[in-house]
């Protein structure tokens, strides 16, 4: 059963999509928060989390303190899910958090974000079999979008080549984790 891992609702139970979601292990959140707190601090943070499955990164942003999150995916089954996860999450917290759910592909969705976002933080976790290509082009799309200082996490298959990150980006670590590897990347 997957779960939020830590902060103010630490332990709430998420609902998981059937269908062609691969949900991020808690193990691998796990750690990636704790590489992620380490060099940043969640309080007030605007998330997107692409490709997002159960919402599960994007709902352990908020819980940490993160306060606003946009979600997107295009399976109606990932949406009905994070819809539910978030409207759950957002109960357990003592503190107002903005959540929105975009059932749509991530390039419909970041062509109608606004272009003052100011986005902190992003999960990108596309299925493993997306070509590296298309990763990069939703990169590019999102560079204007995004905050000077802002950290963008991609999850890959470890057995994927690591891609050519456009020369804006600096790639800060990358951590394999038994089949996936994540790559944390700053502006």
């Amino acid at each position: 059963m997957a779960r939020i891992i830590a902060g103010e609702a630490g332990s709430l139970p998420l609902d998981i999509p059937q269908g062609p979601t691969r949900p991020t292990s808690d193990r691998v959140r796990e750690a990636m928060f704790s590489a992620l707190a380490s060099r940043i601090d969640f309080t007030g943070l605007t998330v997107l989390d692409l490709f997002a499955g159960s919402g599960a990164l994007g709902l352990e942003a908020l819980s940490r303190g993160a306060h606003t999150l946009t979600a997107v995916d295009s399976h109606r089954a990932a949406c009905t899910a994070i819809r539910t996860n978030a409207q759950r999450l957002e109960k357990a917290l003592t503190r107002p958090v903005s959540s929105d759910v975009r059932c749509q592909s991530v390039s419909a969705a970041l062509a109608t974000l606004p272009g003052d976002a100011s986005i902190d933080l992003v999960f990108i976790d596309p299925p493993y079999e997306q070509p590296s290509e298309e990763i990069i082009e939703i990169l590019n799309t999102l560079g204007p979008l995004l905050d000077p200082e802002a950290t963008i996490v991609v999850e890959r298959s470890a057995r994927t080549t690591e891609p050519h990150w456009p020369e804006w980006l600096t790639l800060v670590t990358t951590k394999t984790y038994g089949d996936t590897r994540v790559f944390t990347l700053s502006r």
